[in-house]
């Protein structure tokens, strides 16, 4: 078994032929947790793992989906090219699709992301203060229902850290494009780093390197982030995760069946699977 812990096939990228693809994820012996990233999308999520026996769930509400009047939006073509329209966190609802079925592992993706930001300070600070009102919330959540979470930090470490340091949680920092340095102060929070396709972008190398195997949680956050062995322009689907688990090996020395093996096993320690 292999396990993509972060992937996204509720979104409307795989409308089209969301079956074939979890058939493929079938046939190749993946289990994946499927993450929502509003309501709807969480809803979602709910629904694909209640249908089928190698999905399990996240459920909540990523940052750019906060509502407010400081700053629109536009996700560039790598991120879906889709204009946030805005939602109010309702935590009763979350809390009761968290209780509806036994397959919701966590609490996520939530956090921070500083990436797109207002260009005055004042409304910067305003922006950064609604998104940890937002994250607070949604890890009060995760204690309440005693889940992991999993994190989304874009340009945002220090805060993110900050926040998590005093709160008696496990998760996952996912997509992690930290440093080393980094990457030590959230394992040593007890959190794992999140490794996909990022790692063919950006250099890594370091924190692969330097991080125990047994802290690491493989993903493949599609349809975001394909290998570029799959070709540029293809969407990313849970499949794709070898090839973040052959370079993962190829970097630490370690073979394919190792580096699957204990990435499956943290995955099944953090939630429980």
């Amino acid at each position: 078994m292999i396990i993509d812990t972060h992937s996204h096939l509720s979104f409307k990228a795989y409308d089209a032929d969301r079956n074939e693809v979890i058939k493929r994820t079938q046939e190749e012996g993946l289990v994946c947790i499927d993450v929502g990233t509003n309501l709807k999308t969480s809803q979602r999520a709910v629904e694909l793992a209640e249908k089928n026996e190698n999905i399990y769930s996240a459920i909540g509400m990523h940052p750019i989906h906060i509502k407010n009047d400081l700053l629109k939006i536009k996700m560039d073509e790598e991120e879906g090219a889709f204009m946030p329209l805005g939602e109010d966190f309702e935590y009763e609802k979350y809390k009761e699709l968290a209780l509806s079925n036994k397959k919701v592992v966590a609490i996520g993706e939530i956090g921070l992301d500083y990436y797109y930001k207002p260009k005055t300070k004042t409304r910067l600070e305003e922006f950064k203060k609604l998104q940890k009102e937002l994250f607070t919330k949604q890890l009060d959540l995760a204690e309440e229902l005693n889940l992991p979470v999993i994190i989304h930090c874009r340009m945002a470490f220090e805060d993110v850290y900050e926040i998590l340091k005093d709160r008696n949680l496990k998760g996952v920092i996912h997509c992690f494009t930290g440093n080393w340095e980094l990457a030590q102060r959230f394992i040593s929070l007890g959190f794992y780093l999140g490794i996909n396709g990022i790692i063919f972008k950006l250099d890594l190398d370091e924190v692969i390197n330097e991080c125990p195997l047994e802290s690491i949680l493989i993903e493949t956050d599609c349809p975001y982030l394909t290998p570029p062995t799959e070709g540029k322009d293809k969407r990313n689907e849970p499949i794709f995760v070898k090839h973040v688990i052959q370079k993962i090996a190829d970097l630490k020395g370690f073979t394919f069946e190792e580096v699957a093996r204990q990435t499956t096993q943290n995955a099944k320690k953090l939630f429980k699977i």
